[in-house]
């Protein structure tokens, strides 16, 4: 794919998707940009809810010779073009992302692109070439899911899937398990450390691949 214009900074992208602003997950997604932040880097945050995005695909949304575009979508799509990383913070609701995440990925990440396009794998949307990074979290403990074969499950058919029919690099997902409103402030904190840490490896990772080829970021 062509080179993106040179930009002082990488950029991360991090999509929210949680109706409550006081959330666990608004948490993740505060606390990964102000971490990436301290470390020099660009974010922006994309909080589904607050911003109203209408997940409905509409019939004259679906590739074909009547396509129509819409601005919300277009708004997402260029800002998605200018960034480097793309970040999911999402809770799983019965087994699968909340339907507000779906609705972004037909509408935004899907937009204009053919069911053969995927197939072909020349599907080259604004993802082509960067990278997923999905931070997840359930009421249930991590051992059960994995027990279940949901966390196998939700990969595979959720991120997997992205990741190939986009032409991205190799996604990754963190899961946070048993979060609950009773949670421990010292529980939490311990996720919320072990994001610092993802987040940061995720920073010098960006920065080691800017030093050695400085004209994609």
């Amino acid at each position: 794919m062509p080179h993106a214009a040179a930009r002082s900074n990488p950029r991360h992208v991090v999509i929210l998707c949680h109706p409550d602003q006081d959330s666990f997950n608004a948490s993740v997604a505060s606390t990964y940009a102000a971490t990436v932040r301290e470390m020099g880097h660009d974010v922006i945050v994309r909080d589904l809810y607050a911003m109203g995005f209408h997940p409905v695909l509409k019939a004259i949304e679906r590739p074909g010779v009547d396509f129509h575009g819409f601005p919300d979508v277009e708004d997402e799509l260029a800002i998605l073009r200018d960034t480097d990383i793309f970040v999911l913070v999402y809770p799983i609701w019965f087994g699968t992302p909340p339907a507000m995440l779906k609705g972004y990925v037909e509408r935004v990440l899907g937009s204009a692109v053919a069911p053969r396009a995927v197939f072909e794998g020349a599907a080259q949307g604004v993802l082509a070439g960067k990278r997923m990074i999905s931070f997840t979290s359930s009421g249930l403990k991590a051992i059960w899911l994995d027990q279940m074969g949901q966390m196998r499950a939700l990969i595979q058919c959720f991120d997997l899937y992205i990741e190939h029919a986009f032409d991205m690099k190799p996604s990754r997902h963190h899961h946070f398990g048993h979060v609950t409103p009773d949670m421990e402030a010292a529980f939490a904190n311990q996720h919320l450390e072990e994001l610092r840490v993802q987040a940061r490896l995720i920073v010098a990772e960006l920065d080691r691949e800017r030093l050695a080829d400085p004209v994609i970021l």
